[in-house]
C-alpha cells in the first residue's frame, strides 16, 4: 500500500529529547533547516545541499551529527555507479523538546524560541504587507491549555502534509505561552 502521506517514509508521530547531544544538534539553524525539509521526503546529502544553498561536506557534517543524534536515519539507499547513496529522513515528526520534571509530571522548555525564529523569518512579509497573524489572550487552567495545544499540533501537522507545489515557501508559527496580560475579575452573578 503507497504512502500518501508526507513525508515519504515511516516515522514517529513524536519523539521527547532530552538528551544533551540531541539538544546540542537541534541548537543549530543549518540542522533545523535540514529537519524541516526532510518532512516533506527523504533526501540525499547532495539534494539538502543544493536546497540549502551549502557545500555537501557542511551539510554532510551536519546530517552526520543529526544522525548520531538519532533524529536523523537513513530510510533507504540506492545504488548509482558503484556506491550507495542514502536517503535520510527524520525519526519524529515532532521532537518535543524539553526535560521531564519529577515533581509535576509536566515538561520545561529547554530550548530555542521558535517564536522568535518565526518573528526573524516574517519581518519581510511583515514590511510587503503579506504577513497574517494573530494573537489572542484568555485565561484558562492549564489542563485547558494542553489539550488547546494539541489540537494546534494536530493542525501543523495538517499543515506540513498539505501538497507541494508553488513558487513561495509558507511558514507557520503557533505558540501557546503563559503571560502577565491583564485578565478581567470573574463575573458578578445577575442577583434580582
Amino acid at each position: 500500500m503507497p504512502n500518501n502521506t508526507l513525508p515519504d517514509y515511516d516515522l514517529a508521530d513524536v519523539t521527547d529529547v532530552s538528551d544533551p547531544a540531541q539538544l546540542h544538534a537541534l541548537a543549530s539553524p543549518v540542522r533545523n533547516a535540514i529537519l524541516e525539509l526532510l518532512l516533506e521526503r527523504a533526501a540525499t546529502v547532495s539534494e539538502l545541499a543544493g536546497a540549502l544553498d551549502r557545500p555537501k561536506s557542511t551539510v554532510a557534517h551536519h546530517v552526520s551529527v543529526l544522525v548520531d543524534a538519532q533524529l536523523l536515519k537513513v530510510v533507504r539507499t540506492r545504488r548509482v555507479r558503484a556506491i550507495d547513496e542514502r536517503f535520510y529522513g527524520r525519526t519524529a515528526r515532532i521532537f518535543r523538546v524539553g526535560t521531564v520534571s519529577p515533581t509535576d509530571g509536566g515538561v520545561t522548555p529547554y530550548c530555542n524560541n521558535d517564536l522568535a525564529t518565526a518573528a526573524a523569518e516574517s519581518v519581510p512579509a511583515h514590511q510587503a504587507d503579506q504577513l497574517s497573524s494573530i494573537v489572542r489572550h484568555v485565561r484558562i487552567p492549564q489542563e485547558q491549555a494542553r489539550e488547546f495545544w494539541a489540537r494546534v499540533l494536530e493542525l501543523a501537522n495538517d499543515y506540513a502534509q498539505l501538497p507541494r507545489g508553488g513558487d513561495v515557501v509558507y511558514g507557520f508559527a503557533a505558540g501557546l505561552y503563559p503571560t502577565d496580560y491583564p485578565a478581567l475579575p470573574e463575573a458578578e452573578s445577575a442577583a434580582d
